[in-house]
């Protein structure tokens, strides 16, 4: 099959369009498989996947204002506030509001936190080993070089308007 032809089969536009040929399918079926496999490694231990998401990014990003959360963990704003609440109330988290910022909540591990983080980072580990079994650390690299620019391009897109025109929010 020549090049002009497997874009053609990629391209939603054109009438030889196949789903299967997609790149965007089998990221989407990707991730829906990893977040499902996730997710019951982490019901085995009391966990779930909106927690693993915020205990990874105060592991590395801490303290982290809800907003940062919400952006990283492409969660909208409301929602992310509603899983720092139940955060707290598990005692795994605790918010402060900021002293340069009234409206911004900065979100911080608690001891009871870390020790969950330890325990989600083994089962992400598990998962991350069994998919990637044979998988040269080259090959990790290159494909997380590849999402991060298929990211930066999407990105970049502009939003369509009320209108029906292409427009950038922000």
């Amino acid at each position: 099959m020549t090049v002009n032809a497997r874009w053609e089969r990629a391209n939603p536009a054109s009438p030889g369009f196949r789903l299967e040929e997609s790149p965007f399918y089998w990221l989407t079926q990707a991730s829906g498989r990893y977040l499902l496999q996730m997710e019951r490694n982490l019901k085995a231990i009391g966990m779930d996947v909106p927690r693993w998401r915020v205990l990874m990014i105060l592991a590395e990003d801490e303290p982290a204002a809800v907003s940062v959360l919400s952006e990283r963990s492409v969660v909208k704003l409301a929602t992310m506030t509603r899983i720092v609440q139940r955060m707290v109330a598990d005692g795994l988290v605790a918010t402060e509001i900021s002293e340069t910022d009234g409206r911004v909540t900065h979100v911080r591990m608690t001891d009871a936190g870390r020790a969950a983080l330890e325990k989600v980072r083994a089962e992400g580990s598990r998962v991350f080993s069994a998919t990637f079994p044979d998988t040269r650390a080259q090959d990790v690299d290159v494909l997380v070089g590849q999402l991060r620019r298929l990211f930066d391009q999407l990105d970049a897109l502009p939003f369509p308007a009320a209108n029906g025109s292409r427009a950038r929010e922000g």
